[in-house]
């Protein structure tokens, strides 16, 4: 059955990238393969997650209009939704970690949520499903 296995993220700086995934969001490092043009495939996952699962190619901007679309992909609406089984544990490991979020945690009928950014202004949603 088809499936998304990867998003395009379009990122300033590979290393930049990897660090805020890999250390701000606990994300794990699944591939960083260099393609022989000075560009990289570099892929991002959360912790535990298995290489068919979703997953995040970091590719960096190669042009101005990639450029300038870096922190902008979603046209500043929450693009991107990280689920977690322990809201208060993430959210107090990544607020540590330096991550800026935007809001106070909430609890809505849905489920705990607070919007974040990443390194370049993308907006996600940190949500415990109810």
């Amino acid at each position: 059955m088809p499936h998304i296995a990867l998003i395009t993220l379009v990122v300033r700086d590979y290393d930049e990238a990897i660090k805020f995934y890999t250390r701000a969001l606990g994300f794990e490092l699944a591939e960083d393969t260099d393609r022989g043009d000075g560009s990289r495939w570099v892929v991002v996952r959360p912790p535990g997650a298995t290489a068919g699962a979703v997953s995040l190619l970091l590719a960096r901007a190669k042009d101005d209009n990639q450029l300038a679309s870096v922190g902008a992909q979603t046209g500043g609406r929450v693009g991107f939704f990280l689920h977690t089984e322990d809201f208060a544990g993430d959210h107090a490991r990544m607020v540590a970690a330096g991550v800026r979020f935007l809001e106070e945690p909430r609890h809505e009928p849905y489920g705990s949520v607070a919007v974040f950014e990443d390194l370049y202004g993308n907006r996600w949603d940190l949500l415990q499903p109810a």
